[in-house]
C-alpha cells in the first residue's frame, strides 16, 4: 500500500509541534515521496532540525514516531541547527537539494554552497561506486548490490548535471535530457536494473562493468578540479 503522505505529514507535524513547539527549525520530507515516486516498499525519509539535539531529544523524537501509523516506515535525518550548519558541505548538496521543506527554509544552507562542494560530491560519490562495485565483482556477485549502485550513481548524476548546467532535477525522465550521452547511460541503466527481478550472468557483467567504467571516468574527470 502506498502511503497517503500529505495526511501522514500532517500527523506528524502535529506531534512534533505538540512536543517540540518553538524548539523546530526545519521539517521536511526527502526520498521517493518527495519526489512523487514512492512505491509500496518506499520508505518515509523525514527530516527534523530542532535549535539542538541531545539524546533525550533523540528518545523523545522515537517515541513520538512511535504513535504514529506505519512507524516500521519511518527513517530519516535528526540534527541540531549548529551541527548542520557545520556540517561538510559536500554533503550539504544533496541535502538540500532532495529535501523538500514543510516547515522552515534550508535557503541559509544553500549559500553555503559552491561549485567546489559539488565537485567534491560527485568525487566521493564514483569513488564509492567504483569502490563497492569493484568488491561486488569479486567476492559478492549480487544483484541487489548493483541495484543499490545504480541507485547511487542516480544521486551522482543529479550533481553532474547540476554542475554542468546549473539546474537539479528530481524526476528521471527530464534529469536524461540534462545529462551528457556518457551520463545518459548510466541513467538508462539505472532504471532498467531497478525493474529487473532477475539478471543472467551475462546481463550483470555488463551492467557491472559499464558502471565500474563510468565511475572511473568521472574519478578522474573530477579530481580536474
Amino acid at each position: 500500500m502506498i502511503i497517503n503522505i500529505e495526511l501522514w505529514m500532517q500527523d506528524y507535524i502535529k506531534a512534533l509541534k505538540e512536543s517540540f513547539q518553538n524548539r523546530i527549525w526545519l521539517i521536511g520530507l526527502q526520498g521517493s515521496y518527495a519526489r512523487g515516486e514512492a512505491t509500496e516498499s518506499s520508505d518515509l525519509d523525514t527530516v527534523l532540525i530542532l535549535d539542538t539535539v541531545s539524546s533525550e531529544d533523540l528518545k523523545k523524537y522515537s517515541k513520538i514516531l512511535d504513535t504514529l501509523t506505519h512507524r516500521e516506515k519511518a527513517c530519516g535525518f535528526v540534527s541540531g541547527k549548529d551541527e548542520l550548519f557545520a556540517w561538510e558541505p559536500s554533503d550539504l548538496f544533496q541535502f538540500c537539494y532532495d529535501t523538500v521543506p514543510y516547515i522552515g527554509s534550508l535557503g541559509q544552507l544553500l549559500k553555503k554552497i559552491r561549485r567546489e562542494d559539488v565537485r567534491r560530491a560527485i568525487r566521493t560519490g564514483v569513488c564509492n561506486i567504483y569502490h563497492i562495485c569493484a568488491h561486488n565483482f569479486v567476492h559478492e556477485k549480487n544483484l541487489e548490490q548493483l541495484k543499490g549502485l545504480y541507485k547511487s550513481a542516480f544521486f551522482v548524476l543529479q550533481a553532474i548535471a547540476f554542475l554542468q548546467t546549473g539546474q537539479y532535477e528530481k524526476d528521471k525522465t527530464h534529469l536524461i535530457k540534462l545529462l551528457k550521452p556518457e551520463d545518459r547511460v548510466i541513467l538508462y541503466n539505472s532504471i532498467d536494473t531497478k525493474a529487473k527481478g532477475k539478471m543472467s550472468q551475462c546481463e550483470w557483467e555488463q551492467h557491472g562493468s559499464l558502471l565500474l567504467s563510468w565511475a572511473s571516468a568521472w574519478i578522474k574527470e573530477a579530481s580536474r578540479g
